[in-house]
C-alpha cells in the first residue's frame, strides 16, 4: 500500500483576504502615517501648560473675564490636539502685545442685607478680598463676569440667620472653611480635573442659623438649562 504524500499547508485565505483590505499598496498604514496635519497631532502636558499661562497673562492684561478663564482653562487641559489648543488662543494677540484696558477695581467690597436683599453681579476688577455679610436678609454675590487678575478671589461671609448665596463660574476649584452653628456651610460645584491649575475662589464662612452656598452656573441655573438642552434637542 503506497502511503500518499503530505499535503502543503494551506493559508488561510480568510485571513490572507482580511490583510489585504487593511494595507491597500497606494494606500500608508495609518499607524506609520506621519503626514498628519499640524493641528492634527497630539498635544503634549507642557503645551497645555503653555496655554493655561497665556490665558493667565491674557486675564491679567483685562482681556479674559473670570468666566471666560476659566472655562478656556478647563479647556486647555482638556484638549487632545495642538489645533484645539489654537482655537483656544486665536482670539488673543502675542505674547508682548500693548495690554488691554483693564476693567475699573471693584471700589465696592462689603455687601450687606440686614432684614432685606442684597444681589450685586460684579463686573469690576477684583484686586482684593471681599465681604458678604447677612442678618435676617439674603446676599447673593455673582462673579462670573468679574476680572480676576490674580486667578484667585478670597470672600469673608458671614449669615446670621440669613443666607449668603456666590455664584462662580464652572470650572473654578473652591475652598471653603469657617464655623457654623445650627446652620450649613454648602459647596455644589463641578470638581475640576485632576491637577489642572484652575482659578481659586477661598470663602471663610461664619454661619448662625443661617446657610451659605457656593455654587457654580451649572447648579444655579439647572432649570434653566434643562429647558435649553430640551430646546435645542427639537431643532
Amino acid at each position: 500500500m503506497s502511503q500518499s504524500s503530505p499535503q502543503p499547508e494551506r493559508p488561510c485565505s480568510g485571513r490572507t483576504s482580511a490583510r489585504r483590505q487593511d494595507v491597500h499598496p497606494d494606500r500608508p498604514d495609518p499607524a506609520l502615517d506621519h503626514t498628519a496635519a499640524p493641528g492634527a497631532i497630539r498635544a503634549s502636558d507642557a503645551e497645555r501648560e503653555a496655554v493655561v499661562e497665556r490665558l493667565r497673562i491674557a486675564s491679567v492684561e483685562g482681556r479674559l473675564t473670570f468666566e471666560e478663564l476659566t472655562e478656556r482653562t478647563e479647556a486647555a487641559y482638556a484638549a487632545v490636539s495642538r489645533g484645539e489648543l489654537e482655537r483656544i488662543t486665536a482670539d488673543l494677540p502675542g505674547l508682548g502685545a500693548p495690554g488691554a484696558n483693564p476693567a475699573p477695581s471693584q471700589v465696592k467690597r462689603r455687601f450687606s442685607a440686614v432684614m432685606g436683599d442684597c444681589k450685586e453681579r460684579i463686573v469690576g476688577r477684583i484686586d482684593g478680598p471681599l465681604e458678604a455679610v447677612s442678618v435676617m436678609g439674603d446676599v447673593e454675590l455673582d462673579l462670573r463676569g468679574a476680572q480676576v487678575p490674580t486667578g484667585e478671589v478670597r470672600i469673608s461671609a458671614t449669615a446670621v440667620m440669613g443666607d449668603v448665596k456666590i455664584i462662580v463660574p464652572d470650572g473654578v476649584s473652591v475652598e471653603l472653611s469657617g464655623h457654623n452653628f445650627l446652620g450649613d456651610r454648602k459647596v455644589s460645584v463641578r470638581d475640576p480635573l485632576p491637577g489642572a491649575r484652575v482659578p481659586v475662589v477661598r470663602v471663610t464662612a461664619t454661619v448662625v442659623m443661617g446657610d451659605v452656598k457656593i455654587v457654580d452656573d451649572e447648579h444655579h441655573a439647572r432649570g434653566r438649562r434643562a429647558v435649553a438642552d430640551w430646546w435645542s434637542d427639537r431643532k
